[in-house]
């Protein structure tokens, strides 16, 4: 009888499984396998964009890098845009379509323009004047600002793996800021570190209004993506006339493929990370650190085309952060 019991109960339950009256949990651990792939497939792409960011600055004037950067993502996505709106059906993928959007929208869209646009400026600058093997995991210590405000003001509660996994990637960042001090690079007095680590802050905090955008507003990645490029042009704009009244003759322009690369390399990195975050169940605190492993592609590139030093104790952070990454991604959210 308690055989037959047991039965009835087994029946029961994945009836209700089949009805959608029960979680799957294997659903679910696909789900958030999901998220964190296209979270560690961003970093690779956006490891790329930082070796592109680097060649596009390397002995060149920033302010005009970063106006045609912005003007080629904006003119890669105007198409979806104009077709979204005059013939949608014509759209080669439904993840292209951009949708109509209020004007408070706008307005919120703006703003996050506003924000990654100075977070954009500081960081180019910084990455002009410091060695890439440096000034890619500064720019990689954000999740400690992003974790922070998530879990303080957005009530997101990892798990203990998880947390296990930030910590061992928190703890290889620090490791770097120890090793960037062989090179004579004094954080507490160099004016790029402190570009950069007002570049990190400011990032983390659009980290933070992504998930706002994606996840209580209701937006889409192409329609964040499409507006936030388009947005970017008028805010770029006054730095390049700027530089083209006052400091062309000082800091002269030279054109390099790099360039558009890093529109399109971006592009690619964000709409995989826009995705990640549209996920139902992903956190915010754990796809940010997993991202910032873009460093690893960072670190190689420095020590293999720019010959930076170091690279051995470099390699243990490496290792420690990948370390790291394995733990988030085996974990269950």
């Amino acid at each position: 009888m308690a055989e037959l019991q047991q039965a009835r109960q087994d029946f029961s339950h994945w009836r209700r499984v089949y009805q959608g009256n029960v979680p799957r949990h294997a659903e679910h651990y696909t789900v958030a396998m999901n998220w964190i792939l296209l979270s560690i497939y961003s970093a690779i792409f956006l490891g790329l964009y930082d070796i592109a960011k680097k060649a596009a600055v390397r002995e060149n004037a920033v302010p005009p890098v970063l106006l045609l950067n912005v003007l080629t993502a904006a003119l890669l996505w105007l198409p979806a845009l104009c077709l979204s709106h005059a013939a949608p059906q014509m759209l080669p993928a439904e993840w292209l379509r951009v949708e109509e959007l209020s004007w408070t929208s706008h307005a919120m869209l703006a703003a996050k323009s506003l924000l990654v646009g100075a977070s954009w400026i500081f960081a180019l600058y910084a990455l002009k004047h410091l060695p890439m093997s440096i000034a890619a995991p500064i720019r990689a210590s954000s999740p400690i600002f992003t974790i922070l405000f998530a879990v303080f003001f957005m009530d997101e509660r990892p798990t203990l793996q998880q947390w296990l996994g930030v910590l061992v990637i928190l703890a290889s960042f620090y490791a770097f800021s120890l090793v960037g001090r062989k090179e004579g690079i004094h954080f507490h007095r160099n004016r790029w570190v402190g570009f950069m680590v007002l570049a990190t802050i400011l990032g983390s905090s659009s980290a933070l209004y992504d998930k706002h955008l994606l996840q209580n507003s209701g937006l889409q990645p192409a329609t964040v993506q499409a507006w936030f490029s388009i947005y970017l042009v008028p805010v770029m704009l006054p730095l390049a006339i700027r530089w083209y009244w006052y400091e062309r003759s000082t800091s002269p322009f030279q054109w390099r493929w790099s360039i558009p690369m890093i529109a399109v390399l971006l592009l690619t990195s964000d709409f995989m990370y826009f995705t990640a975050i549209d996920t139902p169940g992903a956190l915010i605190s754990i796809i940010s650190p997993v991202r910032r492993t873009s460093l690893i592609i960072a670190f190689l590139a420095g020590v293999l085309i720019y010959g930076e030093k170091n690279w051995q104790h470099k390699a243990i952070c490496i290792a420690s952060l990948l370390a790291g990454v394995y733990v988030l991604s085996i974990a269950k959210s």
